[in-house]
């Protein structure tokens, strides 16, 4: 809704706006000197696990996320809380100091933060990071030959579901919320390690993280690139069976445990998309379900991909080859 309403407003003419929201790129990012830059993003939702001490990792880490699919590194958050006047205290308080945890791991101070009665608990991060200004990675940028990487298995939206109707084990509930807790601190380090150690500029030539947007949503983003900033539109193969897919995801789907923001992914984003028609159904489904602190989406050049599963290993990041960039075609984005 708020993409709808921007598209229509003037676009910010300050010159130290590198990354602003024409694109719907992960963060945006200030220029502040020759050598440094914000990176400032914001994100808060409602509780998708029970328990409120995994709730406020989850939303710190989905906060954080953003900064690291820029390459930034966090260094402060201010927190944004709703909760109900009868509540629980303890339950905040609860998800609070979740929060705080993975906060701390990210070596992300919180410095404050404003809170309002709501009827509905939500809880998250107004996150800002430093980069260098000339290190961001954008969500568009992929070129014609780069590899497609996935950090991260998906399924959290349909397991999330599942679990508001009682419909998910615990050894499910247990991979998807470890999967949500997961920063992607390691996964941005070590990326950044390889775009230093190239000789060649910049291996590395789009990032995202799979949020909302769900699989295909994020990955059309990167496909569309952007004729305000002269970045051609590109076309995507992704390879259904490369992707990884979160234990019960399949499940869940088959259960009719569909989100209402895989509908609406679906809505929006399938006249970019062809499947091949040998590809069951619940596959199709998942490719759009809405994912809560996903993965990173890189395309990088494929000489590089060898020494990016490498580093990413040292750094226990498990990565998948799950598809190809090519010259803009129709359709923008094939799976097969």
């Amino acid at each position: 809704m708020l993409d709808s309403i921007l598209r229509g407003l003037p676009r910010p003419d300050d010159p130290n706006v590198l990354v602003g929201f024409d694109t719907n790129d992960d963060a945006g990012v200030y220029l502040l000197g020759p050598e440094m830059a914000l990176v400032q993003t914001v994100d808060f939702f409602t509780p998708i696990v029970d328990d409120p001490y995994t709730f406020g990792q989850i939303a710190a880490a989905n906060s954080l996320s953003d900064v690291y699919a820029m390459g930034g590194k966090p260094i402060s958050a201010l927190s944004l809380v709703g909760f109900p006047d009868k509540g629980d205290p303890e339950i905040l308080r609860q998800i609070v100091r979740g929060g705080l945890s993975k906060m701390a791991e990210a070596k992300c101070s919180v410095i404050g933060g404003h809170s309002i009665r709501n009827e509905d608990i939500q809880f998250g991060y107004a996150v800002t990071g430093m980069i260098h200004p000339k290190r961001v990675w954008r969500n568009v940028g992929a070129r014609a030959g780069d590899v497609l990487l996935l950090t991260k298995s998906i399924g959290t939206g349909v397991l999330s579901t599942a679990l508001k109707n009682n419909r998910l084990g615990e050894g499910d509930l247990k991979a998807s919320s470890a999967s949500m807790t997961q920063l992607n601190r390691a996964a941005s380090e070590a990326l950044q390690e390889i775009q230093e150690k190239a000789e060649q500029a910049g291996p590395i030539h789009a990032v995202t993280d799979i949020t909302g947007f769900g699989l295909l949503g994020h990955a059309r983003e990167m496909a569309v690139g952007s004729q305000r900033q002269d970045i051609p539109a590109v076309s995507l193969t992704i390879d259904h069976s490369a992707i990884s897919y979160l234990p019960g995801a399949l499940e869940a789907v088959r259960g009719g445990f569909i989100p209402g923001g895989l509908k609406n992914n679906r809505e929006f984003v399938g006249d970019c998309v062809e499947f091949a028609p040998s590809i069951p159904q619940e596959y199709r489904d998942l490719l759009f379900d809405p994912q809560t602190s996903g993965g990173l989406l890189v395309a990088i050049s494929p000489e590089f991909v060898d020494a990016a599963k490498s580093t990413l290993g040292q750094h226990s990041v498990i990565i998948r080859n799950i598809g190809r960039v090519a010259s803009k075609e129709s359709p923008l984005i094939f799976v097969e």
